[in-house]
């Protein structure tokens, strides 16, 4: 029985080896983003003049027909007007300067709607109005170096959840798939080979940094059935009801500022028969692998932050969030409340990560 217990020290190995590999592979393609990014910001004369109108993300008219629709061709109006000049429209009107305009799309939350109710950033609590720009500033700050960091932290384990979730999705040729805040673009690469010529992946995501990495990974694969959106998960607002017979989205309902509104928006936006998978952070369910993972997470995520990406701050922002999402049982009553059907989910690692399915009638 002893024996039956020991590793075997060439399996072992072999696993290192495989661990090695997917980082040594991360670092190579962040360096090439990367080096394409600063070509980017330093073009030639004739770079410019040959992408002046290719640098954008699809709007409507560029979407092949029977696709739903694109991005919005005019941005909302930011500015929003206010019967005081109280403190919190002050601290309102100040978070505003500090993200990328188009990180606040169609955002549902202001000082109009939502007055002061608050809601949590991680351990903090803040303005529901606020929220959206906070997360902006963490992965705008986070986009260039996401894709290493989630090889250093996960040990590459994080391919393996995506693959498993790839696995539950049914995805098939010629259908129309929408990946949700699908950032880099891991899950999107796989679908546009799985749907084919005669299929169409959108890859959407909130935050304009975090699209444009995806954007120059899948267009250097050769993804040519692939629209890049920016659009909120609340409101999904770009696309029309009953669009898309698959929606994924992975590592990113926690940052949501109401998850109930989006889940309502994906149920909208699915076919009926279409399911919806949703791939996040979790409960662990065995209590000695939950108390390591809290030291690990706490201490470890943002030392590797500050190292690998210089910003500690936006990787214990991520750890609190984690923290702070819903567990396995009460996302799958909010899917139900949603009006999803036949739900369930998979505990991945223990429970540090989950896959739940819903089906729309």
């Amino acid at each position: 029985m002893t024996d039956t217990l020991k590793e075997n020290p060439h399996k072992s190995t072999a696993n290192s080896h495989i661990q090695d590999k997917l980082v040594k592979n991360s670092i190579d393609e962040s360096k090439n983003i990367s080096a394409k990014a600063q070509a980017r910001q330093n073009p030639t004369h004739s770079q410019v003049t040959a992408s002046t109108d290719n640098n954008d993300f699809t709007h409507v008219q560029d979407l092949p027909t029977g696709t739903p629709q694109g991005q919005q061709t005019t941005m909302p109006d930011t500015h929003h007007k206010m019967n005081n000049t109280s403190a919190q429209t002050a601290k309102m009107q100040n978070a505003q300067t500090a993200f990328n305009q188009r990180d606040d799309i169609n955002n549902p939350h202001t000082l109009d709607t939502d007055g002061a109710e608050e809601t949590h950033f991680g351990y903090k609590t803040v303005n529901k109005a606020e929220k959206q720009a906070r997360v902006a500033d963490v992965f705008t700050s986070v986009a260039k170096k996401y894709d290493i960091m989630n090889d250093l932290m996960s040990f590459g384990i994080h391919r393996l959840w995506k693959r498993f979730a790839i696995s539950l999705s049914g995805v098939r040729a010629g259908q129309h798939v929408l990946d949700i805040a699908g950032g880099t673009g891991d899950l999107a690469k796989v679908f546009s080979r799985e749907v084919g010529r005669n299929g169409h992946v959108v890859l959407s995501d909130i935050n304009a940094a975090m699209l444009e990495v995806g954007r120059e990974r899948l267009i250097n694969a050769g993804c040519n059935n692939v629209d890049f959106v920016l659009a909120n998960a609340e409101t999904l607002a770009p696309f029309e009801d009953e669009s898309f017979d698959l929606l994924t989205i992975s590592f990113g309902l926690r940052n949501v500022t109401d998850k109930d509104a989006a889940l309502r928006s994906m149920y909208r936006v699915l076919k009926p028969g279409g399911r919806l998978l949703i791939l996040e952070f979790s409960k662990p369910i065995f209590e000695p692998l939950s108390k390591a993972y809290d030291l690990y997470s706490f201490t470890a995520l943002p030392l590797m932050g500050k190292i690998v990406a210089n910003d500690s701050e936006s990787y214990q922002y991520l750890a609190e969030s984690i923290r702070m999402h819903p567990d396995q049982q009460t996302l799958k009553q909010m899917m139900q409340q949603a009006g999803f059907e036949n739900c369930d989910y998979h505990n991945l690692t223990a429970g540090i990560v989950a896959v739940h399915r819903g089906f729309k009638a």
